[in-house]
């Protein structure tokens, strides 16, 4: 379980400071003209990220400390 809450946390980091990277693997096909992630996608997908990642390093610390 320790692991899936590392995993979660790790994405979190990863929508965090790279939502632009996110968009391109995800959502850059979808786009007729795919030149850059709208101001909504970007704060969006960092306030994602912010959440998993606190719930993943709250699961891992609760379990760590149980």
């Amino acid at each position: 379980m320790i692991i899936v809450f590392l995993l979660l946390a790790g994405f979190g980091l990863l929508m965090l400071l790279r939502p632009q990277a996110l968009w391109a693997l995800t959502e850059s096909w979808k786009s007729a003209d795919a030149t850059e992630p709208s101001d909504l996608y970007l704060w969006s997908t960092r306030f994602g990220g912010i959440i998993c990642l606190l719930a993943g390093l709250g699961g891992a610390g609760a379990l760590l400390y149980a």
